[in-house]
């Protein structure tokens, strides 16, 4: 197990027992992987000390290829489903998208804070709590509201194209932009999408092609047309296609 981490559950009466959990991978943790002997891909946020070092992983819900040094307790994705579901259906993203993201970001781990302080589930950026009205980020409730919130408002930036919504959701939309609406080339970036594509139940959408912007601009008091297959960072356009 490379990072685990005692969480001391207390009650109104007493202090329960320690249980093991495990500290999730960050967004701003590098992850690296690697394939057992049973041709697996693991999954990890700490490398191996030798090559043949023998490290246990743990299967992934709804994957039979993917392993995690992370292992989620089943009672903790029964215990927040209603709430992703609800939210998913909510802001019409799909329910095994939301649960890839809160399993990468978090392992299900309410109160996981990463070292840039991303909080919570979905492990929210102070500045994205704050736009969505967020009091408390680790807050089962108010973390999957804004998260999957953020996710939507992701995908309608990009037009429903998963990949890319997924890479601005670790990365930033600033960075994606900046590379042409493309997913950075940042190892953690693009090892972030794969691994929420290994674990959602069908594969993330991806962009088939550039579109082509239609551009109408004045110019000493005349309309001029431009085409472009970048983005506009503002103004009015049209999307004409792929």
């Amino acid at each position: 197990m490379t990072f685990p981490q005692m969480f001391v559950k207390r009650t109104a009466t007493a202090v329960a027992a320690s249980c093991l959990l495990l500290v999730p991978s960050s967004a701003s943790a590098q992850i690296y992987s690697w394939r057992d002997a049973g041709g697996h891909l693991v999954l990890a946020n700490a490398p191996r000390t030798g090559e043949g070092q023998i490290v246990p992983s743990y299967p992934v819900s709804k994957s039979e290829t993917i392993r995690t040094t992370s292992r989620v307790a089943s009672d903790r994705v029964r215990m927040y489903d209603g709430l992703i579901i609800e939210n998913a259906r909510k802001h019409d993203v799909r329910p095994d998208l939301v649960r890839a993201v809160v399993q990468v970001e978090s392992a299900y781990n309410p109160y996981a804070r990463s070292s840039k302080g991303a909080a919570g589930l979905m492990q929210l950026m102070p500045a994205t709590a704050q736009q969505f009205g967020v009091k408390n980020a680790f807050s089962p409730e108010e973390n999957l509201r804004a998260g999957v919130a953020y996710l939507r408002q992701l995908l309608d930036r990009y037009e429903n194209n998963e990949e890319l919504a997924l890479a601005a959701y670790n990365a930033g939309p600033n960075a994606v932009d900046k590379y042409g609406e493309k997913v950075p080339p940042y190892a953690e970036t693009q090892n972030y999408v794969a691994r929420i594509n290994g674990i959602t139940a069908r594969p993330i959408e991806r962009r088939d092609g550039n579109r082509i912007y239609k551009i109408t601009e004045i110019v000493d008091g005349r309309p001029v047309v431009r085409y472009t297959d970048k983005r506009p960072a503002s103004g009015t356009y049209t999307v004409l296609g792929r």
